[in-house]
């Protein structure tokens, strides 16, 4: 057959989701190119003249173009620019391995190199921790900035966009992040620089001319086209904000946009605190969007034997961080208290695991209904009654105080029904000691909670102490917030980590948080902490986290789940500080997340019969 003189005789470019890569060949070339995507491809439809191969997969097995021996080539523009770039860093990665950040590589930027980078537009201090996280973003064309909250990421980032601009490489800035880290962008877009950027919030404006476009994860699958003809008009930056949203990478919504865009921008760069809640596969989704392919595989080949101290020396070229103790924090250390459960309570629980007491048998079926999920263990350890359906999702327990006494001839069921009457639970009953002893002495709490009607329930608990409350049905967020801040007669502020865990500072007027119950998110316990610690405290403050646990119950198994998630998170970091938190220390009393570890623990404790002395 005759080729025509036109065709190439390869072609590769992005199929239309851009997260992987579309192979084309001629009639000619078709034995040959059954053998190269062989090599190349994992997954994915292969025909005989054209293959769809996943991006990753297609970036790590690059080498094998070079067996591709016929000429003619044609590569589309945006993905030979993405390898490229890629490629690029792949390279500037290694060289700092064996130089060292601060050794004699000529391309590594300085931190005293720095301000004359920013251009004549910047205006911002910068710190000197902010100044080498700059220098190390810098001296890589794509990159990652793992600073704890309160070290400035979001000027940081500006910074960086600055000196792309200044070159002539950037003249737009996309940045997907939380609703709640709206105000941070836009103060800080017009702090920065002599002339605020002009900046559009998807949702409340849609101009596109603007040089600053900032929207949420939510809406990023609907403003897509947009969004992408927005990026391809100018040479641009992106940037995701707390990127551990998207750390399901292509399998989740959120990852499969962000990845969708990420090629279309000459700079992309990355925000969290909390890089890898879950483990090493949180950190390869993360990091593939940075460098699709390169991040992936180095990644699994740094963590791969185990040695994470080992891991961290290959992966810290990659992200920049600014630990807590770096920006002199005072140090605190939370404490956990263990909380015995009621025997009624105790006797519950039992049943919901499918330990049934004699007096319990009677009430199986009502008592299987509730279900066994791990949700409902979660919420049976701090009250079995929450478990029951009430007038609305919203609806506080009715705790009678003094509690009456039960009937001897009461079935459990009927037992589980009366709970709010027959006496505090213990998880609420120590919150209220602590909220009031904090009050006595003129010190506000933050009180965490995960579920709603456990929320209201305390709301009208401590309604004596004129308690604000935020969740994600409160019409009234602001005010809330304002009263805890402002009013000294709001002692209390009780809330959820998914619902103000990120984008909200308390450390100037609250030093005190208890934990009611953890789920198995590592990531939200540690933005939640960041909180009320985090950069302005002054250096004599006494932090005090409590963190409230019932024996015997699931509590215990999300202990060790987040124990080993934190370690690890704290030794790829290198940051002892997170390695701390995995060590709480014990003091006497006074759904959420799971990947497949957790899945396996709560089912070992589902099996494991309570004993009892």
């Amino acid at each position: 057959m005759i080729r025509p003189e036109s065709a190439p005789s390869l072609y590769l470019g992005f199929d239309i989701t851009r997260t992987s890569v579309e192979l084309r060949t001629q009639p000619a070339f078709q034995s040959d190119f059954t053998q190269l995507t062989a090599r190349i491809a994992t997954k994915g439809q292969r025909g005989p003249l054209s293959a769809v191969v996943d991006l990753d997969d297609f970036l790590v097995n690059l080498i094998e173009l070079a067996t591709w021996v016929h000429p003619d080539v044609d590569w589309d523009d945006d993905l030979m620019a993405l390898v490229n770039g890629v490629l690029d860093d792949a390279e500037t990665v290694e060289r700092s391995l064996d130089d060292g950040m601060s050794g004699n590589a000529t391309d590594i930027v300085r931190s005293d190199d720095v301000t004359r980078l920013l251009g004549p537009r910047w205006k911002a201090d910068l710190t000197p921790f902010q100044q080498r996280d700059i220098a190390r973003l810098l001296s890589l064309r794509h990159g990652a900035n793992f600073s704890v909250p309160g070290a400035g990421k979001t000027r940081v980032a500006l910074a960086v966009y600055a000196a792309m601009r200044d070159r002539g490489e950037a003249r737009r800035l996309l940045v997907v992040g939380p609703k709640s880290a709206y105000e941070s962008w836009e103060f800080e877009s017009g702090f920065c620089f002599n002339e605020p950027l002009r900046t559009a919030i998807t949702g409340r404006s849609d101009d596109h001319l603007a040089e600053l476009r900032i929207v949420n994860y939510e809406r990023l699958d609907r403003t897509m086209g947009s969004l992408a003809t927005w990026l391809r008009a100018e040479p641009s930056m992106i940037v995701l904000d707390e990127a551990h949203r998207m750390k399901l990478g292509a399998s989740g919504a959120y990852g499969a946009a962000c990845l969708a865009l990420g090629p279309l921008a000459d700079r992309r760069l990355i925000l969290t605190g909390t890089p890898a809640p879950n483990g090493a596969k949180d950190l390869e989704n993360l990091l593939s969007f940075v460098w699709p392919g390169h991040g992936k595989r180095v990644v699994t080949e740094a963590v791969g034997g185990g040695d994470l101290a080992y891991a961290s020396s290959v992966l810290r070229p990659l992200f920049t961080r600014t630990t807590k103790h770096e920006l002199g924090l005072p140090p605190f250390e939370p404490k956990i208290r263990y909380l015995d459960m009621p025997p009624v309570h105790a006797e519950v629980y039992e049943a919901l695991k499918g330990n049934f007491s004699t007096r319990a048998e009677g009430s199986r079926d009502g008592i299987e209904s509730l279900g066994r999920s791990m949700l409902r263990l979660l919420m049976a350890a701090i009250s079995p009654a929450l478990l029951l359906e009430g007038a609305s999702q919203y609806e506080p327990l009715e705790y009678q105080l003094p509690p009456l006494q039960p009937s001897p001839g009461d079935s459990l069921f009927e037992l589980l029904q009366q709970l709010p009457s027959l006496g505090l639970s213990p998880k609420y009953q120590e919150t209220l000691k602590i909220v009031a002893d904090n009050a006595a002495n003129g010190r506000k709490t933050l009180v965490w909670t995960t579920f709603v009607r456990s929320l209201t329930t305390l709301e009208k608990l401590l309604e004596g102490y004129g308690p604000a409350a935020v969740y994600g049905g409160t019409p009234d967020r602001d005010e809330q917030i304002r009263r805890f801040r402002q009013d000294p007669d709001c002692h209390v502020l009780i809330s959820n980590p998914a619902t103000l865990g990120e984008g909200i500072s308390l450390h100037q007027i609250c030093h005190d948080a208890v934990y009611v119950d953890r789920d198995f998110m590592a990531g939200r316990f540690l933005q939640s902490l960041d909180r009320i610690h985090r950069l302005g405290l002054a250096p004599d403050t006494e932090t005090r986290v409590t963190i409230l646990a019932t024996r015997g119950t699931v509590d215990e198994v999300v202990r060790l789940r987040l124990e080993q998630k934190l370690e690890f998170m704290g030794r790829i970091l290198d940051d002892p500080g997170v390695q701390q938190l995995a060590d709480l220390q014990e003091e006497p009393a006074a759904g959420a997340g799971m990947d497949a570890a957790d899945v396996r623990a709560l089912l070992q404790h589902l099996n494991t019969p309570v004993t009892r002395v």
